[in-house]
């Protein structure tokens, strides 16, 4: 079962995911459980003063969150789905809708965060995730979060290029260390959608 689940095809066309005419174009954040993702794309929309959910733990966030943000001339959507998991665990019951809601938002999405733990290193889980993504249409950018210090987060990061998926940028959701180079790579593939709020 766990093999055939990493061979999910989604359906999706190269170039058009998530940019529909009219609307923002989706940023879907994807990752095993405990990595901080949902503390990422709060740091990401700034949603930390409304409520947003901040909690990583297996199973918290069950469905796809949505909220607003914008990096210099780009506005855009950030999806926050929960946590990955192949292996299905009899004591998370949700984890099956979990994965889905995650393959739903990637139908839509014009570039994906992949988010992994620059504390705990890279994981096998993290490595399914990745040959998961692989076989996705959609440009994937990887953030190792959990990076606090300056100083260790490029030897925390290095561990990830294993992965396979391009450059591992080292930040912190927490502090916000690294968040100017990640948010550079993550909007390039978007298209420009207002001034560049940097220097108007």
């Amino acid at each position: 079962a766990r093999s055939a689940l990493l061979l999910v095809p989604l359906l999706l066309v190269s170039g058009v995911g998530g940019l529909a005419a009219g609307r923002r174009p989706n940023v879907v954040v994807v990752g095993r459980p405990n990595v901080g993702k949902s503390t990422l794309a709060n740091r990401i929309t700034q949603q930390y003063a409304d409520g947003a959910i901040v909690h990583d733990e297996a199973g918290v966030t069950r469905d796809r969150t949505y909220a607003d943000g914008w990096w210099a001339a780009h506005e855009f959507t950030v999806v926050d789905t929960g946590g990955l998991v192949f292996d299905d665990d009899a004591e998370h019951v949700f984890m099956p809708q979990i994965r889905q809601q995650a393959i739903v938002a990637l139908r839509d999405a014009a570039v994906a965060l992949l988010v992994v733990d620059g504390q705990a290193g890279c994981t096998p889980l993290d490595t399914d995730i990745a040959d998961f993504m692989r076989r996705q249409r959609v440009k994937c950018v990887l953030a190792v979060n959990k990076c606090e210090s300056e100083k260790t987060g490029e030897l925390q990061a290095a561990d990830f290029w294993q992965l396979g998926m391009g450059t591992p940028h080292p930040v912190s959701g927490i502090h916000g260390t690294g968040m100017g180079e990640l948010m550079d790579a993550l909007t390039a593939p978007l298209p420009r959608t207002v001034p560049d709020k940097a220097t108007d």
